[in-house]
């Protein structure tokens, strides 16, 4: 399964512990490993503890997050990880066990806050069925032109200024950031969907609010009042759709991989776009 994935430019990530998770009411990962031959063992054991990919590294799903599959709870799970990318925007998909007792697909995930959220996660348990899947997928983003070209073409609610990716220019490519940018500007679009016939915020906007723009762990910021004074000219861009006018955006979305922001106009009076100006290296560092 795993050559398979790579065959079509993807990886099959793992748990950092999966050799120690049970895979019998009696056996470990570890202790059934033990049955194979010496080479097996240590190229599994090397895969598997050492090598990855692990999808902790590329990590979407906070544990204060509250994933459910079939009354279970799926925190700190690949399932409920892979689903919490679904709800995201992001393309993932399961690897099971043949046999196990996860042999179905689709597998369905609810993410539970005030309201439910509910996504269903393609599951590949046989060689021939992953590859016909990965087969019509699109293809693994790869480069930051590609990335801002699904961004502006996928999400239709934000406006972005012409030359809001061009500070990444010349930035090696990180795949954990690239899905990260991804998270924040479905989370962003989604926010501006979030209006009822009146125009009115809906109670799954108030969410969005409440779970990304406050606390310790929130995805959107605003900058410091050191920061605005220090960094007032490096925060200002040109307005997008109004040539000779600015912007100030201090307002940010965080992608801790690389130390990039997402900058964009904040907040959005009620009628008007949300502006994503600037997508690059954290401004207001020295």
């Amino acid at each position: 399964m795993r050559r398979v994935a790579r065959s079509f430019g993807r990886e099959l990530y793992c748990h950092w512990n999966v050799v120690n998770r049970q895979v019998s009411p009696n056996l470990s990962m570890n202790q059934g490993i033990r049955n194979l031959t010496r080479e097996q063992q240590s190229a599994l054991r090397n895969w598997l503890t050492k090598r990855g990919p692990f999808w902790e590294d590329i990590r979407q799903h906070r544990p204060a997050d509250y994933l459910e599959c079939d009354g279970e709870i799926v925190i700190d799970t690949a399932v409920g990880e892979a689903a919490y990318c679904a709800i995201s925007g992001i393309d993932r998909q399961l690897v099971s066990f043949a046999p196990s007792s996860w042999q179905y697909s689709p597998v369905p995930v609810t993410l539970v806050t005030d309201g439910r959220i509910k996504t269903e996660v393609p599951n590949w348990w046989e060689e021939t069925d992953l590859a016909n899947a990965l087969e019509r997928a699109e293809p693994p983003i790869t480069t930051w032109k590609q990335l801002e070209a699904i961004a502006v073409a996928r999400y239709q609610l934000l406006t972005f200024s012409k030359d809001s990716f061009a500070p990444l220019d010349g930035r090696p490519f990180v795949h954990a950031a690239a899905y990260r940018i991804i998270s924040l500007l479905n989370t962003l679009d989604r926010f501006m969907g979030c209006v009822d016939e009146s125009g009115r915020r809906t109670p799954e906007g108030n969410q969005i609010l409440q779970d990304h723009f406050t606390g310790g762990n929130a995805w959107f910021t605003d900058s410091s009042d050191t920061e605005k004074s220090d960094f007032r000219n490096q925060l200002t861009f040109p307005h997008p759709d109004m040539p000779g006018s600015v912007l100030v955006c201090t307002w940010h979305g965080k992608v801790r991989t690389e130390v990039i922001r997402l900058h964009f106009s904040w907040p959005v009076p009620t009628g008007q776009p949300l502006y994503v100006v600037y997508v690059g290296p954290k401004i207001t560092k020295i």
